[in-house]
């Protein structure tokens, strides 16, 4: 059976697309999300809500509360990525240098359409929190949030988030009890020594030897330290030192990144590196240190409400949904409200990523045919979640 709110959302596809293509025009960076919190507050407001700004720096939360019940939070993300736009779309980022290239714009339009929805229509009792949250790429926007006072201010029994999805097929949903997406922390390694003529290497440190050794050394530690039934990532992804072709250099820099779904394996992870830097340096004589920074913990879906967002799904999509999907090794800061409360992390099919269209691509290019039903699943979620937290308590 099609969800109820189908209808409606089916009947503003325009007006969705419309909105979605605006936000897409004028992407913004963590923090610096001013226009696109105004759009936000605007059409909450022309809704009928009373917007709460400045949450999180260019957070935006709104409240609809239908007299004493549970209280459901659902959150969309705002923030574009540092890329330059190739899709050569007439409504492609005016931004240079800045795009909606994750599907930001596509989250907050479905999430504003059902607080549209919701507005208008009753049959619940209970509250739910519209929470619209900055720099989740890579700045810890829903982390900010929280230290501004999030759940003090805007309590919540459960919490809910959709990401658009490609590769999974169109107008699907998919989620899984567990970490859905990984814990994810960065590295710098900085290396110094005596630094040399290139054809007279004894009389100096080899630093650039130093530094390929301890990035092959790192590729033991996921291969060779890790439990192999665990998942583990570890990626240098910045290899600096040197600037003549008859010089080594008396200096070196190494960074990257890791990935992991559990703190045990965090932990060897950040144990392992330190133990290469050290014995790399004692080996060649030189300075090696190393910052290790955490910044993500992983997106861990907790059982019942997993359950509901899945169910809200099949009010939405019928069987079009999967409890038994791998975890990505990519990482998510919603994790950082999921560590404060219960709820779930859904993706939605967005189909093919033929073409590039894939996640973080400058070709990247949203599935507007996948509006509605977000937008619905986001209506069937909270309704059905202040159900069943109500019907819980009953009992």
């Amino acid at each position: 059976m099609t969800h109820p709110s189908m209808a409606y959302f089916e009947a503003m596809q325009d007006e969705m697309v419309a909105w979605r293509q605006e936000l897409h025009r004028h992407p913004e960076l963590a923090y610096e999300e001013n226009w696109t919190s105004d759009f936000v507050a605007e059409k909450l407001e022309s809704f009928g809500y009373t917007p709460h700004r400045g949450l999180g720096k260019t957070g935006v939360v709104a409240t609809l509360s239908r007299g004493e019940g549970p209280v459901i939070g659902l959150r969309a993300d705002m923030d574009a990525l540092p890329i330059n736009e190739r899709t050569n779309l007439p409504y492609a980022s005016q931004q240079e240098g800045k795009m909606h290239a994750c599907g930001h714009d596509g989250h907050m339009t479905m999430l504003l359409a059902a607080a549209k929805y919701l507005a208008e229509n009753g049959g619940f009792a209970g509250t739910i929190h519209f929470i619209f949250q900055p720099a989740e790429e890579g700045f810890a926007g829903a982390e900010a949030m929280m230290k501004d006072g999030l759940f003090d201010k805007f309590p919540v029994d459960e919490v809910y988030s959709l990401h658009n999805w490609p590769g999974l097929e169109e107008g699907t949903f998919a989620a899984r009890t567990g970490p859905q997406m990984a814990a994810f922390d960065v590295f710098e390694i900085k290396l110094s020594g005596q630094g040399a003529h290139a054809a007279m290497p004894h009389l100096g440190q080899d630093i650039l030897t130093a530094a390929s050794t301890i990035q092959t050394q790192m590729q033991a530690i996921a291969a060779r330290m890790i439990d192999p039934l665990e998942t583990a990532v570890v990626s240098i992804t910045e290899f600096h030192g040197g600037d003549a072709w008859n010089v080594l250099p008396a200096e070196a820099r190494l960074a990257g990144c890791t990935r992991h779904m559990t703190a045990a394996v965090q932990d060897t992870i950040e144990a392992r590196m330190s133990d290469i830097c050290a014995g790399v340096a004692r080996g060649f004589g030189i300075e090696v240190e190393l910052d290790y920074q955490r910044r993500y913990p992983a997106t861990v879906n907790t059982e019942r409400e997993t359950g509901l967002a899945l169910e809200a799904a099949r009010r939405v999509v019928g069987d079009e949904v999967s409890d038994t999907i791998n975890p990505s090794m990519a990482s998510e800061d919603f994790a950082f409200m999921l560590k404060e409360r219960p709820g779930c992390y859904i993706w939605l099919g967005a189909g093919s990523t033929e073409g590039g269209c894939t996640l973080h691509s400058p070709t990247y290019r949203f599935n507007d045919s996948i509006l509605a039903k977000g937008a619905a699943w986001w209506v069937s979620i909270a309704t059905g979640a202040i159900e069943a937290r109500s019907m819980d308590k009953a009992a």
